[in-house]
């Protein structure tokens, strides 16, 4: 505990620095599809509360840095605004309301769009530099009492496939057990020289995770090794974009199965993390990190930019996802209630357009709360999940 409140300053400048330029880019694929249709936009802000900083361009946007560093938004005019105060006569563009539904649709999805774009380009950059090194996976050690030990795993096994998918990295296998609590996995594994079929099936355990946080998380209980260098695949830029775009795929499917298992209770909701959580993630590294006294500056540095990149893609990824749930405050849910104008003619009714929002919001807010403690128990504020 006296670790975490001493080293405030760290996590606020993590959080603010994660979820600052993830949220900018968000808010920022908004403005240019709104740019797009002609929208008049009253103001860009990084930031809220008062400006520190702002000027105005050409089309009368005002373009602000704002005192409180969280964040972003973008301010479209409505109609009504220009005629009630000349402040905003110099607005170029219509009111967003004047726009057809689907132009309406895609200025919403513009800003999950731009989450995944973000998330493929740091992908993409990062195959680019290091390439996709390929590796057989060996299992090294099964906990007794353990999924996996039930099952028939033993040490030495190499792990080929599960559930269809190649596994060519610690990683891989990882990545799918997490995400498939009390769900039967079929491992393909290499015993010797024959190849053999097992059914695992990873149950939910509190335990220490890869940064250090005590968290509900899906194991199976043994531990790999890359016990075998195969190959690793070089790729050009535009290679590596390809690649980036499935990795973002992948990372979007795994929030789904996530999502599902959560709703469906195969998954703790502690599973998820909020802003809280984020910040401490990014404490932790650059803790980890600046503590490797073998390293020089300079590889410090490196190692802490391609480590903050990695998980501000995953960030930007779950920000992308997560404003496309049909929450009415949300954009999934300004995609539904455009897509409702566009089948009948007409908007929403304003009092259920009112109700569903007030409805989202009390919602939102319940899952902020449960979010956020669950995140503030991580950090090991009151004794657990110290680090």
């Amino acid at each position: 505990m006296d670790q975490i409140l001493s080293q405030g300053p760290l996590f606020i400048i993590c959080l603010v620095f994660m979820m600052g330029i993830v949220v900018v880019v968000h808010e920022f694929g908004h403005y240019l599809a709104a740019r797009l249709y002609g929208v008049a936009i009253e103001s860009f802000a990084v930031g809220f509360g008062k400006p520190m900083a702002e000027i105005r361009d050409k089309r009368g946007t005002r373009w602000r840095v704002n005192w409180v560093p969280l964040g972003g938004f973008v301010s479209f005019l409505p109609a009504s605004a220009r005629d009630a105060n000349d402040q905003y006569a110099s607005v170029i563009g219509k009111s967003f309301d004047d726009l057809k539904p689907f132009p309406k649709i895609v200025v919403s999805l513009a800003g999950p769009f731009a989450n995944f774009v973000l998330a493929t380009l740091v992908f993409a950059l990062a195959f680019g530099v290091f390439g996709s090194p390929k590796y057989e996976v060996l299992v090294t050690s099964v906990a007794d009492d353990m999924p996996a030990k039930e099952a028939g795993l033993m040490p030495g096994d190499i792990i080929r496939q599960i559930d269809g998918r190649n596994i060519l990295s610690g990683g891989d296998a990882t990545m799918l057990i997490l995400v498939s609590p009390n769900r039967a996995m079929n491992f393909q594994i290499e015993r010797g020289e024959a190849l053999m079929e097992l059914s695992v099936t990873p149950r939910e355990i509190v335990r220490p995770n890869e940064f250090g946080q005590v968290v509900p998380q899906s194991t199976a209980g043994f531990s790999l090794a890359h016990s075998k260098f195969i190959e690793r695949v070089r790729y050009g830029p535009i290679g590596a974009v390809v690649a980036g775009t499935a990795q973002t795929g992948r990372t979007i499917d795994q929030t789904v199965k996530m999502l599902s298992r959560i709703v469906t209770g195969n998954m703790s909701v502690h599973a998820m993390s909020g802003p809280v959580g984020v910040g401490d993630i990014s404490r932790r590294v650059v803790n980890r990190i600046m503590e490797q006294q073998e390293l020089t500056a300079w590889q410090k540095t490196e190692q802490l930019f391609w480590m903050l990149l990695s998980v501000c893609a995953a960030v930007s990824v779950g920000v992308g996802f997560f404003n496309l749930l049909p929450l009415p405050v949300l954009d999934g849910g300004r995609v539904v209630f455009h897509a409702y104008e566009a089948f009948t003619g007409s908007k929403l009714p304003s009092q259920v357009e009112a109700f569903a929002l007030r409805a989202s919001v009390f919602l939102l807010l319940l899952m902020v709360v449960v979010i956020t403690w669950g995140d503030v128990l991580e950090t090991g504020l009151f004794g657990r999940g110290g680090g």
